[in-house]
């Protein structure tokens, strides 16, 4: 038992809880006064001086908002205890709204497209990582899962890049390419289109990638640098480069809640279009803020409902056919994509 425990024991005993208590506040305040007398240097700083002062003018919003922008650098999504509290969010765009999740929108693409392997970037906590329920890898630097597995996973503490500099990356699918991914890393245009091109290398003809975050709410939401606690970044952009350079793809912008999904399907892994133009993309990608996202995206006017994309037979069908091919060819999956092009918008 230590010294001070016996002591103050003994001095409840002696003068009773309340006197007792009195003496020891009474010594916390000399103890500190002669730290303080005998700080010849200056390091010490009084509990009264830490205090902020009471005629400091809290910064209004929009001082906040470029404070928080030049303290922070571009993709830093958790702040410090001493950084500046997020920013209010902007209003959000009006659109009709989600009925389903994203990790709902997962969990019913693995139940019915039973892929043998999945592949995921930004593990988190793992709420993504436990709707899979087959052979599994995920990737992140900083990963602390707390979720409940239910998967035969391998997981990578490090960056996608170097993921995908492994020789040895997707050893854990004994060969087979990847089925079904989920996208959702470090949130700027130019290390999810990066995400996207190495994971479709990978990807089965008939496999399905989701990126998340891809709908922002507002244009604030879509800063480079966060200033708010709802953050998609800029990936929004993706969008235009896929249009732009990979008409071949099929573009399934879903709207879920919080930001949004997008599919992507029809992939073409031998296909080096995006490699051979990604120097001036990503010049391009990289806009400092203030962003400026589309007001059709910010309303999802071309986005339609996860009940109507997991309500098609294809998936059944695709699931099918990973389970008698190997791979299935881009000829055999070509006709299915169709259904979901002609899926009608949250709007109609």
């Amino acid at each position: 038992m230590g010294i001070r425990r016996v002591v103050s024991q003994s001095l409840v005993r002696t003068l009773g809880p309340e006197r007792a208590r009195r003496v020891r506040h009474a010594e916390v305040g000399l103890r500190s006064r002669l730290i303080a007398a005998m700080d010849v240097e200056g390091n010490h700083v009084s509990r009264q001086a830490r205090k902020p002062s009471a005629t400091t003018e809290p910064l209004s919003r929009a001082e906040l908002i470029d404070a928080i922008g030049r303290q922070s650098p571009e993709g830093v999504s958790h702040r410090t205890e001493k950084s500046l509290p997020w920013a209010s969010a902007d209003p959000t765009a009006k659109f009709p709204k989600a009925t389903w999740t994203r990790h709902q929108l997962l969990a019913g693409l693995h139940e019915q497209l039973r892929p043998r392997t999945y592949f995921e970037i930004g593990i988190d906590v793992g709420n993504s990582l436990a709707q899979s329920r087959t052979t599994s890898i995920g990737v992140d630097p900083a990963y602390t899962i707390t979720a409940e597995l239910h998967c035969n996973v391998r997981t990578f503490r490090e960056t996608s890049d170097n993921f995908f500099g492994r020789a040895d990356g997707l050893d854990h699918f004994d060969g087979l390419p990847i089925e079904l991914a989920f996208i959702d890393g470090m949130h700027l245009a130019e290390f999810v289109l990066r995400d996207f091109m190495n994971t479709e290398k990978r990807m089965s003809p008939g496999g399905v990638v989701i990126i998340d975050d891809m709908l922002p709410r507002n244009s604030l939401e879509a800063f480079r640098i966060r200033r708010t606690r709802g953050w998609t970044g800029d990936i929004y952009k993706v969008h235009q480069v896929l249009v732009t350079y990979r008409p071949d793809l099929t573009l399934v912008p879903i709207s879920t809640y919080p930001t949004g999904s997008y599919m992507v399907v029809g992939l073409d892994p031998t296909n080096t279009v995006l490699d051979d133009h990604y120097t001036d993309i990503e010049s391009d990608l990289k806009s400092p803020d203030p962003q400026t996202v589309p007001q059709t995206s910010l309303e999802r006017r071309d986005a339609v409902d996860a009940d109507r994309v997991l309500g098609l037979n294809i998936w059944n069908e695709l699931a099918t056919l990973h389970h008698e091919h190997a791979t299935p060819t881009r000829e055999q999956v070509a006709p299915m994509w169709e259904q979901l092009r002609q899926l009608p918008t949250i709007w109609q």
